[in-house]
């Protein structure tokens, strides 16, 4: 007699998914970014996917510009802990605009041994194509950056042939002023002079710097010279 076999094989584990909403302000609507806007999207890719939205995290009011965010902070431990399979965003700048971030969560999620999706980006970091997608916003990404950066090289360079002030501290003796060009400061050229002239006549440093104060030359920042600071403004060009 034959009997008709069953199958004893276990239905696949539906995915477990963590969703992340965010706004910057607590209005925010545009775009169809507000968190019930955000919700439902995350809710209607989760039945399309067979997946289910077991946990949810969520930051009002608060800027991707850093990852020091309450809610996501509880997601990504939650995520450590073995509770979701993934995180599922609607858009990759819900989590971040910082390429350097993302990275950090990428490597994050490859550690914990769990997944970042995204609606818009149909991402998914545990599929080939997923970290493919990955990659080529990691190589655009880098040439953003060295592009960016040659670009301030040529403008700095532009600057500084101009005689344009470029940054750092403004030398003793000088002051930036409306143009942006370093001009002589004429008190401080005075203290330049007198010190050079103390030095010149065999004063040590710390006498130079006394005398200096005896004057009512101080420093920028106030209080006593240093040896070390009378040396720079003797050194100074």
């Amino acid at each position: 007699m034959n009997r008709r076999r069953t199958s004893t094989a276990a239905a696949p584990a539906r995915r477990r998914i963590l969703g992340y909403v965010r706004v910057s302000t607590d209005k925010q609507a545009d775009g169809g970014h507000s968190l019930e806007a955000q919700r439902a999207k995350l809710a209607a890719y989760a039945e399309l996917h067979d997946a289910d939205l077991v946990m949810g995290a969520e930051d009002a009011g608060l800027s991707a510009g850093t990852l020091d965010r309450p809610g996501l902070a509880a997601a990504l431990d939650a995520l450590d802990a073995g509770k979701a399979d993934a995180v599922l965003v609607v858009k990759l700048d819900r989590l971040t605009r910082s390429t350097r971030d993302l990275g950090a969560l990428l490597d994050r999620a490859a550690a914990g041994g769990w997944a970042v999706l995204s609606v818009a980006e149909s991402l998914d970091t545990s599929t080939a194509a997923g970290r493919l997608v990955v990659s080529v916003l990691g190589a655009v990404a880098q040439w953003e950056r060295e592009a960016a950066g040659e670009r301030t090289s040529a403008a700095m360079r532009g600057m500084a042939a101009a005689g344009l002030y470029t940054g750092g501290a403004v030398p003793y003796g000088y002051r930036v002023d409306a143009d942006g060009r370093l001009v002589a400061e004429p008190a401080e050229v005075a203290v330049l002079a007198a010190a050079r002239a103390l030095r010149a006549a065999g004063w040590s440093l710390r006498a130079v710097g006394a005398e200096l104060a005896r004057r009512g030359h101080l420093p920028r920042s106030g209080g006593a010279w240093s040896a070390g600071a009378v040396a720079r403004l003797v050194d100074a060009a």
